[in-house]
């Protein structure tokens, strides 16, 4: 490493992905790296490919996290991204590296959540392989794939000036459950321990399994592009990143209201492990049962592509991997 030669930790998450699109060249797919998942041809099919890697430290803690609830959360993760295309989800491809001592009964656990999670959210969708291998950090890389059933693939880079921003799912209860469990679930070394039930407050149980067993809205995905989606995208890292990441792809401005967002502005902007569905519609389409409009998108005005009530938010709220992990390693 040299002084011209920062490290990952030194960048953000768009800089190091940046880096890497430079170095791996142009792509062959009709949509390539850079969206929520890969569109790739086939005989008679598009298919939609994408990869999510769920890592003990910066994603879960083992303290709070069961193995069923950490496949649970693996497949949500995943056939999220594919809703986001429009897809249908077919199958999950699951590699887990685990540390020897791992005990079976641990392991069996995660694989029941990831059936339970597909079983529930994306019907016909299950697991059709993968790989295992030892690691010293417990580690779920999760490969899901869909098709979209002769439709286009719904790309973040469609939102045009006039269209209805609008979002599917919960907004911000996710980040309400992990604030509680950082709040008031580690000893006096910051250190996880596990929730006492007995302990939570009205609503905080509905908060947590939000954050450890997220549910989002993946049949509204196709139903989204059937109705006319311009463009969509997961809310993974925070209803405000992501609005401003899909604003940017589109070359335009992206006004947020927070009298449509409601409840805790705050943490509706910054939590994104609901893993709702953001998309954009023309101004004439209805919106499809299971959405609400939440702003509008308007050309690129001064000020940055992300406002709230017709001002520009440069509050960077959201999760970066590289910008975000550090005080709570451990």
């Amino acid at each position: 490493m040299t002084a011209t030669d920062p490290t990952v930790g030194e960048l953000s998450e768009g800089q190091v992905l940046e880096a890497i699109l430079r170095q791996i060249g142009p792509s062959s797919a009709e949509v390539g790296p850079g969206d929520d998942a890969a569109v790739l041809p086939a005989p008679g099919e598009r298919i939609v490919a994408t990869v999510d890697t769920l890592v003990h430290g910066p994603d879960f803690r083992l303290a709070w996290s069961g193995g069923y609830d950490l496949g649970w959360k693996s497949a949500a993760v995943n056939l999220a991204d594919v809703a986001a295309m429009g897809a249908r989800p077919t199958a999950l491809l699951v590699a887990l590296a685990m540390p020897d001592s791992t005990p079976l009964s641990f392991v069996t656990a995660l694989a029941a959540g990831l059936r339970a999670g597909c079983e529930a959210l994306a019907p016909g969708c299950a697991v059709e392989g993968g790989d295992l291998t030892v690691s010293d950090t417990l580690t779920i890389a999760v490969t899901a794939l869909g098709v979209l059933d002769g439709i286009p693939p719904v790309r973040r880079d469609g939102a045009r000036e006039g269209d209805v921003v609008a979002v599917a799912g919960e907004t911000g209860l996710a980040a309400r459950g992990l604030g509680i469990l950082f709040d008031r679930f580690r000893d006096a070394h910051g250190a996880p321990v596990p929730v006492d039930v007995a302990a939570l407050r009205p609503g905080e149980a509905d908060a947590i399994t939000a954050q450890l067993r997220p549910t989002p809205p993946i049949g509204l995905g196709p139903i989204a592009a059937r109705a006319g989606a311009s463009a969509m995208m997961d809310v993974s890292d925070g209803l405000a990143l992501d609005a401003r990441r899909m604003a940017s792809a589109s070359a335009v401005t992206i006004d947020l209201s927070s009298a449509s967002i409601g409840g805790d502005l705050a943490v509706a902007l910054a939590g994104g492990e609901d893993h709702a569905l953001l998309a954009t519609f023309p101004p004439d389409a209805p919106l499809p049962p299971g959405f609400r409009a939440i702003g509008t998108v308007r050309a690129a005005q001064p000020g940055g592509p992300l406002h709230v009530d017709g001002r520009p938010f440069d509050d960077r709220a959201g999760w970066d991997p590289y910008q975000d992990w550090d005080s709570e390693r451990g």
